[in-house]
């Protein structure tokens, strides 16, 4: 009846299915979820886009991509400048001259990285070999200690010594006061929220929610010549050869009666006592006004608590180790035998992926196949 039967209405699943229609084309969407828009789903409350599933903030160096979202969205001028806040104690994030001056008083550039260097060479830190020794190499020892030790630990669930550095080098350090977040060139949240935006890609497309593949796979397969499966890749092998690994969160949302909370969209906690490991403040992503312009007297905030994935969680984040990497590998040659069944996406890739690389990998992927 079609052909192509993508399996998940997300960033990569939206954007498979929009290309192919445009090429003329049959396209059947489903979606176990009520809704469309995958983990960037985005619902109004007291006129507020709440980010349901944890904050999302397009950012991208890929004007292919960038123009390609553009032409389903109207992108607001967000900027994502978090705040750090350890014991009471204010940070400026990303890590730069703001943060270096009010955790050690420095003034010039070149103080902050002398004292940096200091640290590191106090540490006997030469090649880092985990999460704990990079961060020390990239930031000092007092800054570790402080604003990355305990909100890593609270995310991943494992001591820092035991994670791999990669992660950390995602987290940018500028010894100037930028206080940009991303160094990207393009950067926003899309006016109208998430949702809206992908509906518009899937505009004219036949979409069924509430219907899980896995459980009616031998039926729905049959309706279609190729199937794009963005889900993950262990369910779609049925656990086979052992589940991979995930990090889950869990959200406490509040409609709060006050115009402002914490006066930012994000605010980490970095201690470890704190339970949750950040709060998010939705209405500040729209600068805290309506469609129309007007001051929201309401805010709706999400409390995150990180924890264990089981079987039911959502997966959030892979736990990208070598004992995972390696079992993904042999889902991969699995996958690769599947005739007719395209894999693509953060779960079905088992990635941490940026949502200008789902994009990017699903436009490229229709480059290949279309």
């Amino acid at each position: 009846m079609y052909d192509y039967l993508v399996v998940g209405a997300g960033l990569f699943g939206a954007a498979f299915a929009h290309e192919a229609r445009q090429k003329g084309k049959s396209v059947l969407v489903i979606d176990r979820r009520p809704n469309v828009a995958g983990n960037v789903y985005t619902e109004e409350v007291e006129g507020i886009h709440v980010h349901k599933y944890g904050a999302h903030i397009f950012h991208t160096n890929n004007r292919r991509v960038w123009d390609y979202v553009n032409r389903f969205a109207v992108f607001n001028r967000f900027t994502n400048s978090p705040v750090a806040n350890y014991k009471g104690e204010l940070y400026s994030l990303p890590f730069n001259m703001y943060t270096f001056n009010k955790m050690w008083g420095v003034i010039t550039p070149e103080e902050a990285y002398a004292k940096v260097e200091e640290q590191k060479k106090a540490a006997g830190i030469t090649e880092p070999k985990n999460l704990e020794e990079q961060a020390i190499s990239l930031v000092g020892t007092d800054i570790y200690e402080k604003l990355v030790k305990g909100y890593t630990e609270k995310q991943w669930g494992r001591p820092c010594s035991e994670l791999p550095a990669f992660i950390i080098k995602r987290l940018p350090v500028r010894f100037t006061f930028d206080n940009n977040y991303f160094n990207a060139l393009y950067q926003g949240i899309p006016v109208g929220g998430y949702t809206q935006m992908v509906e518009h890609m899937l505009e004219g497309i036949e979409v069924r929610l509430g219907v899980d593949y896995l459980a009616s796979r031998d039926e729905l397969r049959k309706l279609a010549e190729c199937v794009v499966y963005t889900g993950p890749i262990d369910a779609y092998f049925d656990y086979s050869l052992g589940a991979l690994e995930y990090r889950s969160v869990r959200f406490e949302t509040e409609v709060l009666d006050m115009p402002n909370y914490q006066g930012n969209a994000a605010v980490n906690y970095t201690d470890a006592q704190t339970p949750y490991t950040r709060i998010i403040e939705h209405k500040w992503f729209e600068f805290g006004r309506d469609a129309q312009g007007n001051d929201l007297p309401k805010t709706v905030i999400s409390r995150e608590y990180s924890s264990e994935w089981k079987p039911g969680d959502e997966p959030y984040y892979p736990v990208n180790d070598e004992k995972n990497s390696a079992l993904y590998q042999k889902y991969k040659a699995l996958a690769d035998a599947e005739e007719n069944v395209i894999f693509g996406g953060r779960l079905a890739e088992y990635k941490y992926y940026d949502m200008d690389a789902v994009l990017a990998s699903a436009l490229e992927m229709c480059d290949q196949v279309l």
